[in-house]
Parts: C-alpha cells; sequence; structure tokens
C-alpha cells in the first residue's frame, strides 16, 4: 500500500489530513495534544492513545480536515 505525506495509519486505523480543508483551528493539538501535535514532526503520533479516543477527537474536528478509516481485521 501506497503512503501519502497526509495519511498517518497504525495497526487499526489510517487517518488522512487535507491541509486545503483545515482552518488551523487547533482543536485536534489542544484536546489530544498526545496525538496531535503543532510543534514537532510527525504532527501525527497514532501509537500515543486508543483507537477510539482517536476517531473521538477526528469527529470533532470542525472543518472535516481530519478523516479516517478503521482497517479490516483478518478473520482466521
Amino acid at each position: 500500500m501506497e503512503v501519502k505525506a497526509n495519511e498517518f495509519s497504525n495497526g487499526d486505523i489510517v487517518v488522512t489530513y487535507d491541509p486545503c480543508k483545515c482552518t488551523l483551528s487547533g482543536i485536534c493539538a489542544k484536546e489530544l495534544s498526545e496525538v496531535f501535535s503543532d510543534s514537532i514532526i510527525p504532527w501525527v503520533n497514532l501509537d500515543n492513545t486508543d483507537t477510539d479516543r482517536i476517531v473521538e477527537q477526528i469527529e470533532r474536528c470542525p472543518s472535516g480536515a481530519l478523516k479516517y478509516f478503521l482497517k479490516q481485521k483478518d478473520v482466521a
């Protein structure tokens, strides 16, 4: 799978960021700073909390610049 510059992933979730939509409100960094940072690169680190908290924060993005897709689990 190709990884794009504005795509972040871990074992559970893929997060995409559209800088053209972002209004730079900073809500993501203020409310979930362990995942979203406004001062370090990479600015998204999905390994720092659980997927449910990431999803909740993305759903609060006022501009819709952050989106997510849950990865399918392999069923044996």
